[in-house]
């Protein structure tokens, strides 16, 4: 009967590790993580919808990340030069979950427009825009990024390492899901 009773002790001990282990893939599969080049392709337009224009993307630029089941935020550096949107706008942004800026600004699943400018205090004010209609939406403030960070054109950092989007040496934390 003890011989038994070690064995179904032993079997259900196998069953919850089993089941942890499934539960963790599970985790790991919809863990945020970097976006291939090609990816970015596939989401990012060559000529991005701004307003009543239709505006050059720098493909050398993108960044995103992907949670591996088709859901992507991603953003671009924008050729504004010739365009009404020089000197207004300089990335192109994408998100397709809602998404916290910061302390306060929400952006829902759209594609969006960013500009920004320089602040005394060694900060960047950002501005989103709906990218169709540039209707203003929310601003955050980008803080200088301490460290050894390289300066970067736009860079998306996955959240599990550090949940900051990169404009420069400037940054601002986001929040998937807000």
């Amino acid at each position: 009967m003890a011989v038994q009773r070690g064995k179904w002790v032993i079997a259900a001990g196998l069953m919850a590790m089993l089941a942890i282990g499934t539960f963790a893939q599970e985790k790991r599969g919809t863990e945020w993580r970097v976006a291939t080049d090609a990816e970015l392709r596939s989401v990012i337009p060559a000529r991005a919808p701004v307003v009543q224009e239709r505006i050059e993307t720098e493909m050398r630029s993108a960044s995103g990340i992907t949670n591996g089941h088709g859901k992507y935020i991603a953003g671009v550096v924008l050729i504004t030069a010739g365009y009404s949107a020089e000197g207004k706008y300089s990335h192109f942004f994408l998100t397709q979950v809602p998404l916290r800026l910061g302390a306060e600004t929400r952006l829902a699943a759209g594609e969006y427009v960013i500009g920004y400018e320089h602040e005394e205090n060694n900060e960047l004010l950002i501005h989103f825009y709906q990218a169709a209609t540039g209707r203003p939406v929310g601003d955050v403030t980008a803080t200088l990024l301490t460290g050894s960070t390289r300066v970067e054109s736009f860079r998306i950092w996955p959240p599990a390492e550090r949940a900051t989007i990169q404009i420069g040496r400037f940054g601002f934390s986001y929040q998937i899901g807000s």
